[in-house]
């Protein structure tokens, strides 16, 4: 398990040494201002890893619905312009996808890095007005974390194309900040990327418990800090929300990638549901699926037998 983690965060730390060095000026945008733990844990990453290569905060961050061209440029006259790593590249979250759009259309002067992403598109017919904007821009280098992904980006889009992991890796190791209170937690979707199936039978489970991690507690106050560190400052409370979550179950079944890179990072054992396009299969199979007490399952039914082999 070790190995694997530390394989994955020697990956990031190469990737990101190859746009910024020590010093260096940049700018992270796209921050996840919403309750979805696992893009904050993504966020939490990238910054430590950024801090760490140029010893400095970002110059400039944003939302995708607050950026400021204008301010962007005060505050980062010529750095690299990060792009927020996920799983929103293609149609499915809209806002996400117009917004890096945007970027590669309007900032065309520097560098732009998508940290990184999965790419999923349901129309395939999309896949061409975006790979209109990438060949468009100058400098533009897209990073994916999965086979999948690779293939897809390396049959449409003229721009230098790279896998690597989950930026969510650089958080190392975690600790369970509370023992047990139950036999397997289920940590299952419910918005868009949910797969469907009749997955009932998860919820019948003797000493289960099924829940979601959608829901903000209430956020630490960000009074007198900077933008960036207030992003941190909820992107964390976030991470540790989606940690005591985890920590609650002696065993997980989750249809969440982040739910099963963070449970990887517990320690927990887990069994790995899909959700509606591959997506963590996909990343499993490319980074994690040597790591002690990962399991995956094709169905609820396969998982309930994985994790109930006598019954």
């Amino acid at each position: 398990m070790a190995d694997a983690i530390t394989a994955q965060r020697t990956a990031l730390d190469m990737l990101y040494r190859r746009h910024v060095a020590p010093g260096q000026s940049y700018a992270l945008v796209d921050f996840p201002d919403h309750a979805n733990v696992g893009d904050s844990a993504i966020w939490l990453g990238e910054t430590r890893m950024l801090r760490a290569v140029t010893g400095r905060a970002p110059d400039y961050v944003s939302t995708w619905a607050d950026f400021d061209e204008a301010a962007f440029r005060r505050a980062c006259p010529d750095g690299v312009l990060f792009l927020h790593g996920g799983g929103n590249l293609g149609d499915i979250w809209v806002h996400h996808q117009a917004f890096r759009e945007d970027m590669l259309r309007t900032i065309r002067d520097r560098p732009v890095v998508q940290l990184p992403q999965s790419i999923h598109f349901r129309d395939t017919a999309r896949i061409a007005s975006f790979a209109g904007v990438v060949a468009d821009h100058p400098d533009f280098h897209l990073y994916v974390r999965d086979r999948q992904s690779l293939d897809i980006a390396a049959r449409h889009l003229a721009c230098a194309i790279d896998l690597a992991p989950d930026s969510a890796f650089a958080l190392g190791p975690q600790s369970r900040p509370a023992p047990a209170d139950c036999d397997v937690l289920m940590l299952m979707r419910t918005d868009d990327e949910r797969r469907a199936e009749d997955r009932s039978a998860l919820a019948d489970m003797t000493g289960g418990v099924i829940l979601d991690w959608l829901d903000d507690d209430t956020l630490p106050d960000a009074a007198d800090t900077t933008t960036a560190q207030a992003h941190d400052l909820a992107a964390t409370a976030r991470v540790e929300r989606g940690l005591r979550l985890l920590s609650r179950g002696r065993r997980i079944v989750t249809d969440r990638l982040h739910a099963h890179i963070l449970a990887t990072l517990l320690g927990i054992p887990h069994v790995a549901l899909d959700n509606d396009y591959g997506k963590i299969s996909a990343y499993i199979a490319c980074w994690t699926r040597d790591c002690d007490g990962v399991r995956t399952a094709a169905s609820a039914g396969e998982a309930i037998a994985q994790l109930c082999p006598s019954a």
